[in-house]
Formats: structure tokens, C-alpha cells, sequence
């Protein structure tokens, strides 16, 4: 029962150790796995010095080795190598200093002697596969469980940077996201800077120009601006690394509770107008990549050009116009709860995605139907529908994807004038409402918030060319 349970735990050790020599060829890896991974990586290399200095077939290859040299093998091998090397260069007409011919004659001689060592060994019938290596002494070890439990508790972060590395998706999106902390921290410092260097006084614009000077200290000494640039960009910094965005100068409110607030109309609104031009977008850039140079063609390129063009602040005031005021169908402004306020709003702003996105999906079809395995696909008799769909769209869904996650990023950063159509309380508003004070607090937290959205929704698409293009999943495999 114990060698079927060594066994059992042999497997998930090899693969442990596999990932881990993987691992070490990524120098940020490499430096963590140390460092979070000192306890048991000593103790496997002392077992496995501990081990080679007790292990038969090692002090066998040291012996053989030793008797080779004495016997003057080493020095002939090398002579010849020296000899060889000297009738090469004088055959090729190329000079080498004295130095480095003797360094390459004896690191041939040194090669070739070892082949001598491990011919003699075979010869012998040792098994030099019993020299333990640093791999093969961690596999041995992991593979006892005392030890494996042991390893685990001691060495638990390295096991989880092993099972990151183990899983490609997993490991691209932990390293994306570690990125996007200094991201967020570069956006943090230059927005902040350029407030900070503003002429705008927010005391001043938020008290007044009636206010006293004695106020206006106030003011500034209550939320920290007397302070230096260095101490006030420390503090923002500080505060929203540990998540507390802060309150802003005007009615002292919490930032992160007002966002809180706003985010899941903001999403909502991205949600329903993203799906809206997704369907209609792909749908008539479909049919026109199918059907060019016919009427519904022409139509829809001239409906999309149009659309394109209409700003989207006319287009809510249009529609509120003719479907609040004068028919009274929809509500004209947004209602929390009532999902009839969100039609007019998620056209607005589907109208102008939805129309890149058929453009961008009609020229996608097209340039792939003119490739040479399409031509194959029909030449082989497959329908219409299958070349359409299978071997067409599917090869031009990358930068589909690319335009729609672009998209969606900047409609979760906030679309202010459709919010302020609309008497939507989002994102939007409130970063252009806190921006004209300027509330620094508010619209750094802001920046931030934006910054981030856009970064997640770049990695959400970054890892969707994987399901669409068979090379980059491959390539991310190997990642």
C-alpha cells in the first residue's frame, strides 16, 4: 500500500519539478522561487551533495577519470586536439592566438575524455543513471509524502507561483495584472502631477472668491494641499494602495462608496448597448460582406457612414424629442429599476459601435475570402453557410474582438454626454463634474478607475484571440 501511494505522488512530483526547472529560466520567477521557495530548495541540494558523495557510480566515474589523467590520456588528447586545431586554421587561412588555441584544445580534450569515462562505464555495466542530479533528488524527495508536507507548509508561496506557471491562461493573466499595478501607479503620478501644477486653486474655486484668506488656509491645511508635492503624491498614493480613495472637497463624500454607487449603472448601460451593437453590427456586416456591391450593400455602408457621423448628445436629444415628448412611449430620463429608461440611452450609444463594428466586419470578411483556404473549403464542396461561418468569419473575429473590447472599455470609463442626456447619475458625470473644480481626490480616484476598466477589458480580449485563433492559444501554451 505505501510503494502504490510513492507512486501515486511520484507523478504530480515530476510534474512539480518539471514546471519549476521551467520556471527558473523566467528571471522574475527564478528570483521569487528563492527567495519564497530558500527552505526547501537547501535542503534538497544538500541531499544532493549528500547523495553524490555516497553514490557508487559517481566515485566510480571520479576514479576512471583519475586513472585517465594519469596515465597521460588527457595530455595526448590534447596534443592532438592542438594539432588538429593548428592543420585547421592553417587549411582555412585563420589566425588564432597561442591562448585561445590551447583554451579550444582543451576543452576537446576534456569532451573527449569524458566520452572515454562513459564508454569505460558501459563497459563496465554501471548504471550511471544513478548519478543524481538536483532534479532527479527533488523529484525523489516530493515523492515521500513527510517530505512533501513538509516542503508544502515551509514553501507554500513557491508552490503557488508552480501552479501559476502550470497553467498558461492563468500565468498570462497573473503577469498582466502585475503590470497593471505599476499602470495604475504611473497614471497615478501624472494626473496628480498635472493638478498639482494646475494654476486652477481648488480652494479658491470651490469657497469662492469671497472667501477669506483665513478660510482658504483652512481649507488647504484640512486636506493636506500646504503640504510639498512629494508628501501630498505619497499620501495618494498610500490611499489608494490601501484602497481608500479618499473624500472629495466638495460635501466631503466618500470617493469610493460614490463610485460604488455609480458602477453598476455605468455597467449596465455598457452591457446592454455593447450586446445591441455586437448584434447589429455583426449582422449587417455579415450580409454586406456576403452580398457586395448590392443594394443592401450600398445601403447599409451609407446607413454606417451616417451613423458614424451623428454626435451622440443630438441623437438623445432627438430621440427624447420624438419618443418622450411627442409620444410619450419611453421615459425621458433614466429610472433606476425601469427597463424601458435604458432603451433610448443603449441606441445612443450602440448606434455609433454598432456601425464601426459592421465596417469592421465587413472588410475583415473580406480580405479573408480572397485567402487561398477559403478557395480550398468551396473547391471541396462545402455549403455556403459552413465557408460563411466556419472559415470566414472565424478567421476574421480578431480585430472584431479588438474594436469591441475598445469599445466597451471606453463606455465603462463613462460616456458623459449621454449621461447628461439622459439624467444618468454614471462614471461619466461624475469624473467631468469633479474635473472643472478640480476635487484632485475625486478625479485621480476617477483616472484610476478608468485606467483599470480599460486595462481588464484589454485582457479579456487578449485572452479571446485564444479561443478564436488556433496559433496564438498554441503560442500561449508555450508562454
Amino acid at each position: 500500500m505505501t510503494s502504490t501511494k510513492a507512486a501515486a505522488l511520484n507523478k504530480p512530483a515530476v510534474r512539480i519539478v518539471s514546471t519549476y526547472e521551467r520556471m527558473k529560466r523566467n528571471g522574475i520567477y527564478r528570483v521569487l522561487s528563492l527567495i519564497f521557495g530558500c527552505i526547501t530548495l537547501v535542503i534538497v541540494k544538500l541531499v544532493q551533495r549528500a547523495g553524490s558523495a555516497s553514490n557508487p557510480a559517481q566515485a566510480r566515474r571520479e576514479e576512471l577519470h583519475k586513472a585517465f589523467v594519469e596515465k597521460g590520456e588527457l595530455a595526448a588528447l590534447k596534443a592532438e586536439a592542438e594539432a588538429h586545431l593548428r592543420r585547421k586554421n592553417q587549411f582555412f587561412n585563420k589566425h588564432m592566438s597561442d591562448e585561445e588555441l590551447r583554451r579550444e584544445a582543451e576543452k576537446t580534450a576534456l569532451l573527449a575524455l569524458e566520452d572515454k569515462v562513459n564508454a569505460q562505464l558501459e563497459l563496465e555495466g554501471v548504471d550511471t543513471r544513478k548519478t543524481s542530479g538536483f532534479q532527479d533528488t527533488f523529484i525523489a524527495l516530493l515523492s515521500k509524502a513527510p517530505f512533501f508536507v513538509f516542503s508544502l507548509i515551509v514553501s507554500f508561496p513557491m508552490y503557488i507561483l508552480v501552479l501559476i506557471y502550470m497553467m498558461p491562461y492563468l500565468k498570462y493573466t497573473v503577469d498582466r495584472l502585475a503590470m497593471l499595478v505599476f499602470v495604475v501607479l504611473g497614471v497615478i503620478i501624472l494626473v496628480f502631477s498635472i493638478l498639482f501644477i494646475s494654476p486652477s486653486d481648488p480652494a479658491l474655486n470651490i469657497l469662492g472668491e469671497k472667501a477669506t484668506p483665513e478660510q482658504v488656509a483652512n481649507f488647504r491645511e484640512v486636506y493636506g494641499l500646504d503640504k510639498p508635492y512629494l508628501s501630498q503624491a505619497f499620501d495618494t498614493v498610500k490611499r489608494i494602495a490601501t484602497f481608500d480613495l479618499g473624500r472629495s472637497y466638495v460635501g466631503n463624500e466618500n470617493i469610493g462608496e460614490a463610485i460604488a454607487r455609480k458602477f453598476p449603472v455605468t455597467m449596465q448601460l455598457a452591457i446592454v448597448s455593447m450586446a445591441l451593437a455586437l448584434f447589429v453590427g455583426l449582422l449587417v456586416g455579415i450580409i454586406s460582406a456576403i452580398r457586395q456591391y448590392s443594394a443592401f450593400d450600398y445601403t447599409s455602408m451609407f446607413v454606417v457612414l451616417v451613423a458614424l457621423s451623428i454626435p451622440n448628445f443630438w441623437l438623445g436629444l432627438v430621440m427624447v424629442l420624438n419618443f418622450s415628448i411627442k409620444t410619450g412611449w419611453l421615459p425621458s430620463i433614466y429610472q433606476v429599476g425601469n427597463w424601458q429608461s435604458m432603451i433610448m440611452p443603449a441606441i445612443v450609444l450602440g448606434t455609433g459601435m454598432a456601425a464601426g463594428i459592421a465596417r469592421m466586419t465587413r472588410s475583415s470578411m473580406l480580405e479573408v475570402r480572397s485567402s487561398d483556404y477559403v478557395m480550398t473549403a468551396k473547391a471541396k464542396g462545402l455549403s455556403e453557410r459552413s465557408v460563411t461561418f466556419r472559415h470566414i468569419l472565424s478567421n476574421a473575429l480578431i480585430p472584431i474582438i479588438t474594436m469591441a473590447g475598445m469599445q466597451f472599455g471606453g463606455i465603462m470609463g463613462g460616456s458623459p454626454t449621454t449621461e447628461k442626456v439622459f439624467s444618468i447619475s454614471g462614471i461619466g458625470i461624475y469624473i467631468v463634474d469633479k474635473e472643472f473644480l478640480p476635487d484632485v481626490p475625486a478625479v485621480v480616484a476617477s483616472v484610476v478607475y478608468v485606467s483599470l476598466t480599460i486595462s481588464l477589458a484589454n485582457l479579456l480580449v487578449d485572452i479571446l484571440y485564444t479561443f478564436v485563433d488556433p496559433r496564438i492559444k498554441t503560442r500561449l501554451k508555450n508562454y
